[in-house]
C-alpha cells in the first residue's frame, strides 16, 4: 500500500484560490475549524482541486485533531499531554498553511481521512 505523499502540487491556483485553501487550514486560529473547510469545501470543490483537496485535508485534520484530544481528556496522563496536541496543532497549520501559499497541499501526518 502506498503512502500519499507529503505534498501535492498543483498547477497554479487561479484567482482567489490561494486565499481559500489558507483560510481553510488557518481557520483553528480564527475559531472556525469545521466549519469554514467544510463550507470551502461544499461550494468549491468542483471549481478547483486545488482548493477542494487544501480544504479537505483541513477538515480532516480538525476532525482527527478533536478525535484525539477526547481521547487524552479520557485518560489522566492525556490530560498532561494535551498541551501537545495544541502545539502540533499550530506547527502542521502554519506548514500546511505555508505549502498552501506556495500551490501545494500538505498532507497532515496522523490524519484519519474521513472526507474522501
Amino acid at each position: 500500500m502506498d503512502t500519499p505523499p507529503t505534498v501535492v502540487d498543483y498547477p497554479t491556483p487561479r484567482g482567489s484560490d490561494k486565499i481559500w485553501a489558507i483560510l481553510c487550514h488557518l481557520s483553528g486560529c480564527i475559531s472556525l475549524p469545521f466549519i469554514l473547510p467544510l463550507i470551502v469545501y461544499l461550494a468549491l470543490r468542483h471549481e478547483s482541486n486545488y482548493v477542494a483537496d487544501n480544504a479537505r485535508e483541513a477538515l480532516n485534520f480538525h476532525i482527527s485533531l478533536l478525535i484525539y484530544s477526547v481521547v487524552l481528556l479520557i485518560t489522566v496522563i492525556g490530560i498532561a499531554l494535551l498541551w501537545v496536541v495544541g502545539i502540533a496543532y499550530v506547527v502542521l497549520a502554519i506548514v500546511a498553511t505555508i505549502k498552501a501559499s506556495e500551490g501545494g497541499c500538505y498532507r497532515y501526518p496522523l490524519t484519519i481521512r474521513f472526507v474522501k
